[in-house]
C-alpha cells in the first residue's frame, strides 16, 4: 500500500517569476521522497504533465546562541527541500491564480 503525498507549494516571488517565465513550480517536499515520486504526485493532484524534476535541499541554519546556568544553549532553523517541477508546454497549475472578477475597470475622461 503506497502512502499518497499531498504537495506544498512554495509562494514566492522567485516561484512566481519561475511559473510565469519558464513553466517551472515549485513544492516543499519531505526529505523521505524521490523525484519519480514527486512527479506522479504533481501529475495525479494537479491533473498535469510532468517534464522534469529537479531537487534542492538546504541546510539547517544557527539562528541563536546563548548561556542559561553555564550551559550553551543552541537553536538552528530547520533546512528544507524543494523540488523544481517543469511541466509539459501549455499546462498550468492555478497555483498563483488571482481573481480578477472583483476588479472593475475605471474609464478615464
Amino acid at each position: 500500500m503506497s502512502k499518497i503525498l499531498t504537495l506544498k507549494p512554495r509562494l514566492s516571488e522567485k516561484a512566481y517569476g519561475l511559473s510565469e517565465q519558464g513553466n517551472v513550480y515549485v513544492f516543499d517536499v519531505p526529505t523521505t521522497v524521490n523525484r519519480h515520486t514527486i512527479g506522479d504526485a504533481v501529475a495525479t493532484q494537479y491533473d498535469v504533465g510532468v517534464v522534469s524534476v529537479k531537487i534542492a535541499s538546504t541546510a539547517r541554519k544557527p539562528i541563536k546562541s546563548y548561556k542559561k546556568r553555564g550551559r550553551n544553549i543552541t537553536s538552528s532553523r530547520a533546512g528544507v527541500r524543494k523540488a523544481y517541477v517543469t511541466l509539459k508546454e501549455g499546462d498550468k497549475l492555478p497555483v498563483f491564480a488571482s481573481s480578477d472578477s472583483g476588479k472593475s475597470d475605471k474609464e478615464s475622461s
